[in-house]
């Protein structure tokens, strides 16, 4: 560990990780000495992938990103910052809808962990309808999804995707 290390946070379901994501992650990883990329478990949603595969899909896409790291985590962001010695908890925004979930959530990780900051990066104007839930409607109704997904992942969601439907 270096002395004085930035070090943030970027949670997400990421099932699967979208070009939106990946434009989140990058500018993020440019801010900080090193990025952690931690799949969370998100409670209100049914994932087409195991936590294992997201990472595996996001270690796919960010190789060329020499500080980011993968982790999965099912507990309290607050505690897993904590753990990390992160400073910061960076959150993609793509719409005001998600601004007022993201805030409050932003305000208990605060109450939680006094010593995290949670960082807000608006989504490329590209990206502001993309997510992961209309990647995959899109995908089992045999539309083109190149365009919303990284190349190197989207044999991936396309088999994923198909298989699901059998």
């Amino acid at each position: 560990m270096i002395l004085n290390e930035r070090i943030a946070v970027c949670p997400g379901s990421f099932d699967p990780i979208t070009l939106g994501h990946l434009d989140i992650i990058s500018r993020a990883s440019s801010m900080f000495d090193k990025l952690i990329v931690v799949v969370m478990n998100n409670m209100n949603k049914s994932g087409c992938f195991s936590p294992e595969e997201r990472k595996e899909l996001i270690i796919k896409t960010t190789c060329g990103l020499h500080n980011v790291e993968v982790d999965i985590y099912d507990g309290l962001l607050a505690e897993y910052a904590k753990s990390k010695n992160a400073c910061a908890i960076i959150k993609g925004l793509r719409a005001m809808s998600d601004f007022e979930y993201e805030f409050q959530m932003a305000l208990t990780n605060k109450k939680l962990n006094p010593n995290v900051e949670t960082l807000f990066l608006t989504t490329s104007s590209e990206n502001m309808y993309l997510s992961s839930s209309m990647v995959k409607q899109i995908a089992s109704m045999g539309g083109d999804i190149s365009s919303f997904v990284p190349a190197e992942i989207h044999d991936d969601i396309i088999k994923r995707i198909s298989s699901k439907k059998d």
